[in-house]
């Protein structure tokens, strides 16, 4: 049986607005998604943050990437890129190198262990997505993401 937000947290007294409910909505999903998420990375001692950075870096090819690059392109901004690159850094999976024209930037670029580790999540990642929101099917997954890229148009 389908629980409303509203029974799951507990909440004697209807939302002030759909605004706020939907909202508070996509709150609540996404805590309980990272959560999942995060039991799936713990085996691998590692972070949903570092797990988004290894796959930044992956995703720009051989090219290193300054620390605003990262940040920019984290799926949640905020976390210290200087820090998760420390802790990635300490276990081999990035590296750091000096810019060649300007010896102020420093760049990380994804290891080869950093690709092994990554290449050994793709698929128990791609399992637990799949089991976490295919059961909402092509149809609505596809319309989910153009509500959510409508939201974030606004922002």
């Amino acid at each position: 049986m389908r629980r409303s937000l509203q029974q799951e947290i507990r909440q004697t007294q209807a939302f002030p607005s759909l605004e706020e409910e939907a909202f508070l909505g996509l709150q609540r999903t996404a805590g309980l998604l990272l959560q999942a998420f995060t039991r799936e990375l713990k085996a691998y001692d590692l972070s949903a943050a570092q797990y988004n950075t290894l796959r930044i870096l992956r995703g720009a090819g051989g090219e290193a990437l300054t620390c605003g690059d990262i940040g920019e392109r984290l799926v949640t901004p905020g976390p210290d890129v200087t820090r998760l690159l420390d802790r990635l850094e300490g276990r081999g999976l990035v590296a750091r190198l000096r810019d060649e024209a300007d010896r102020r930037i420093v760049r990380a670029r994804i290891t080869d262990q950093g690709l092994a580790l990554l290449a050994d999540l793709d698929r128990p990642v791609e399992h637990g997505l799949r089991q976490l929101l295919g059961p909402l099917g092509e149809e609505r997954l596809r319309t989910l993401i153009l509500l959510l890229d409508r939201v974030r148009e606004g922002l």
